[in-house]
């Protein structure tokens, strides 16, 4: 167990790392946090693009001292991953979804049989969580997002300049078999499939993804679950018109909106990634509202 990992076990009752195999060889640590008390209700997170799911045990850690355990899902080619994304190693969307996140739930409903299951996610992990929750309505209590939204380049400023960047990453990441995301500062290295799902959204506004015919637009239309989104104050990846583009999709879903300032974040910036080091108000109010929507006949 790693030294972060072990300063969390320190505070909280138990924080376990199970290893998640899938049926196509794909392996990697998930990441669990109870609560001294067995838990009502479990967050299962996935990360934004290219950060290790480590980097989510403060959150972790906050989420416990409110009485809400954690699974914190590691993305396929990062971290404990055993796959690294390359010209013999491609994967997109699909094998995220209906493989990767599919295991890791059901490890976290075999860790928890009791306890009631949401889903919540950073950025891109947010956009995922919507899609799979979409198509698993009867597995998830509601949905979490933090510092998230549509990719769509017409929710941005200079929006122009994003959609330029959407065509010129497929074609860099199939000429050189990955997206160098570490080497040029914009998320890890990323398999091409997963970028050639990801900028399609960004251009077209609506979610698609290879090996997958299911209308996602469709069954995002028909989530009805709470949805509870923050926003950081000065988050210009993920500003309020590219969070409302991905709300609108889910028009069923009873939604609220928090935008999260640097008071809550003992005067850090309010930006997509800083609230990571200090998520104690963020997890507060999350554990809050999950605990006003908990269904009690669950």
């Amino acid at each position: 167990m790693s030294a972060s990992i072990q300063a969390v076990s320190n505070v909280i009752a138990s924080t376990h790392v199970v290893s998640v195999a899938t049926a196509d060889g794909a392996q990697s640590e998930l990441i669990c946090t109870q609560p001294a008390e067995y838990p009502k209700r479990v967050m299962y997170w996935l990360p934004a693009m290219g950060v290790p799911a480590k980097h989510y045990l403060p959150l972790a850690e906050a989420f416990a001292a409110h009485g809400v355990a954690m699974a914190l899902h590691e993305w396929r080619g990062i971290g404990s991953s055993n796959r690294r994304a390359g010209r013999q190693s491609n994967w997109g969307y699909r094998q995220l979804l209906e493989t990767d996140i599919a295991a890791g739930m059901a490890e976290a409903k075999t860790r928890w049989p009791q306890a009631e299951l949401w889903m919540g996610g950073h950025s891109l992990g947010g956009q995922l969580s919507c899609l799979y929750a979409s198509r698993h309505r009867g597995d998830v209590a509601g949905l979490a997002l933090v510092a998230s939204g549509s990719p769509y380049w017409r929710r941005f400023k200079r929006g122009s300049l994003i959609l330029a960047a959407y065509a010129l990453v497929t074609p860099i990441s199939r000429l050189i078999g990955y997206l160098p995301g570490r080497r040029i500062g914009f998320g890890g290295n990323e398999a091409r499939d997963v970028i050639a799902d990801w900028s399609r959204s960004g251009r077209t506004g609506r979610y698609a993804a290879n090996g997958i015919v299911a209308d996602f637009e469709r069954e995002l239309g028909a989530f009805q679950r709470p949805v509870l989104a923050m926003r950081l104050r000065d988050d210009w990846l993920a500003p309020l018109s590219s969070l409302e583009w991905l709300l609108d999709k889910m028009p069923k879903a009873p939604r609220r909106v928090d935008v999260v300032a640097p008071e809550q974040l003992a005067g850090q910036s309010a930006d997509h990634f800083t609230w990571m080091k200090v998520p104690d108000a963020i997890a507060a109010q999350l554990a809050a509202w999950m605990d006003t929507n908990f269904d009690h006949d669950t």
